[in-house]
Formats: C-alpha cells, sequence, structure tokens
C-alpha cells in the first residue's frame, strides 16, 4: 500500500536544511548565501520573479546542480564533498543516489516516456532504480494513481493525456518512490488555467496528508493556501520569508509589495 507520510510522523531533524548556499554560473551569482529549512511534515513555498534563483535552489537541494559553497543537510547527514569554489563536486555518489531516490522531484515539463503507457511509467524507477519487487510495486503504483484521479488512464500512452493528466501522472511516478521529500518546481506553469486546476488540487491533497514539500511555484493562492512557509527570493537572496498569512497579507520589504501587486493586477 502507499506510504502517507502524516503530520504524526514530523520530526525535530528537518529533511532538508540549507546553510549559506552560494551558486554561480561562470560570472553570473545565481544564489548569494541561502539558507532554507524543511521541516518533515511542513511545506515550504518559494516565490520571486524569473532569475531569482527559485529553481536552481530546488535543483541544488537535489544535487542535480552543484554549488560552490555552503552546506546541504539530508536527514541531519550533511553531503560530503571535494574540492571548492567552480572544482567543488559531491566527495560519495552512493550518498548522491541514496539522496536522490529520497527526493522525488516534478517539473514544468512532465517529461514522462512516451514509449511507456501510463502505470509503466510510475513504476520504472522503483523497479529499476531500487529493485523493489514488480507485482508489489504495480500494486502501489495503481494506487497512486487512483489518488491522483486518473486510475483509468494506466494503460494509456502519455500522448493520448492531456497536459494536466501527464503532470498528475508525473507526480504518481515521483510518489511511487515513497520518497521523504516531493519537490516541485513550477508544476502547473505549462499549462492552462482549467488544466492547472487538476494539478492544484493533487497539490492541495497532498499537503493536507502533511506530506513534506518544497514548491517553487507563481500561484499565489497555492501557496497561500498549502505553505506552512513561504520564502521570497530576489536577485540570488532571501528578500523575506515566514508564514503565508504573514508574509502575502502584510509584506514588509517594497520589493515584495510590488511583486504581489505586479501579480495581482497581471
Amino acid at each position: 500500500m502507499p506510504v502517507t507520510d502524516t503530520t504524526e510522523t514530523r520530526s525535530p531533524v528537518p529533511v532538508i536544511e540549507i546553510r549559506g548556499l552560494h551558486k554561480a554560473y561562470g560570472d553570473l551569482e545565481v544564489l548569494k548565501g541561502v539558507d532554507l529549512l524543511a521541516p518533515r511534515g511542513h511545506v515550504i513555498s518559494l516565490i520571486g520573479s524569473s532569475g531569482s534563483g527559485k529553481s536552481t535552489l530546488l535543483r541544488c537541494a537535489n544535487l542535480l546542480e552543484d554549488s560552490q559553497q555552503g552546506e546541504i543537510i539530508f536527514e541531519g547527514e550533511p553531503i560530503l564533498w571535494r574540492g571548492s569554489g567552480a572544482g567543488r563536486r559531491p566527495a560519495d555518489p552512493q550518498q548522491v543516489t541514496r539522496i536522490r531516490t529520497n527526493l522525488s522531484m516534478v517539473f514544468q515539463q512532465f517529461n514522462l516516456w512516451s514509449h511507456m503507457t501510463i502505470l509503466q511509467n510510475v513504476m520504472e524507477a522503483p523497479v529499476t532504480v531500487l529493485g523493489r519487487d514488480r507485482a508489489e510495486v504495480e500494486q502501489a503504483a495503481r494506487g497512486y494513481l487512483e489518488k491522483v484521479g486518473i486510475a483509468d488512464k494506466a494503460d494509456a500512452w502519455p500522448a493520448q493525456l492531456s497536459g494536466g493528466q501527464q503532470q498528475r501522472a508525473a507526480i504518481a511516478r515521483a510518489l511511487c518512490m515513497e520518497p521523504r521529500a516531493l519537490l516541485f518546481d513550477e508544476p502547473t506553469s505549462a499549462l492552462d488555467p482549467e488544466l492547472e486546476q487538476e494539478v492544484v488540487k493533487v497539490i492541495r491533497d497532498l499537503a493536507a496528508e502533511g506530506r513534506t514539500m518544497i514548491l517553487v511555484t507563481h500561484d499565489m493562492r497555492l501557496a497561500a493556501d498549502v505553505s506552512d512557509h513561504v520564502v521570497f527570493l530576489h536577485l540570488g537572496k532571501i528578500e523575506e520569508e515566514g508564514p503565508p498569512e504573514e508574509l502575502l497579507r502584510r509584506p514588509q520589504s517594497t520589493r515584495l509589495k510590488q511583486f504581489l501587486r505586479a501579480g495581482i493586477t497581471a
């Protein structure tokens, strides 16, 4: 049966902790000393304008990007590094693999394998990467497809699904890894408003279950509804952060006020 990360399983040790993270692409410094905490069972939303560093921070947390400075700690275990600056790399490939399998990421684009059915897409990683029993994984995969509302699409091909259905399949695929945390990078930005709401409902349901999530989003209503904590990034730094009811309703910084005003009038 699918594993649910309920609020009752919250631990004082955060799932992800980031301290003083720096990331640059050549001379372009994208992250300039960012701290982030994702306690178990909490939803952290990252907001900010394009180029503020939101997606880069998420990719660094999942070790898809190498940072040049700072600490990344997963459930109390610090990432081991070798080298420094532009030459810094993770020192232990096995540690990276183990941590990545516990941090499932859902991207803007659905990235489903076109030559596999939806059920096969959801099952592939748990079977091939984790080596789990195929029959057991199939039962879990069907359960997750039901959870996201597309159980009837198990035998369909990705091209036969709408964008919203494909993104829900991608979420089911992430869930089937039974990760410690889910990382969402603008999961609704490639969808039209009607299909977007299908995915928003799934994310809200997952948040209600108490799953640990870090969510990069442009949807302020979603951030307000599901978040325990919202972080506003501006030019690679945290400009302001706090509970959504405070940050989004009573912003303090001039830049955040401008950002939220632009979102309302867009």
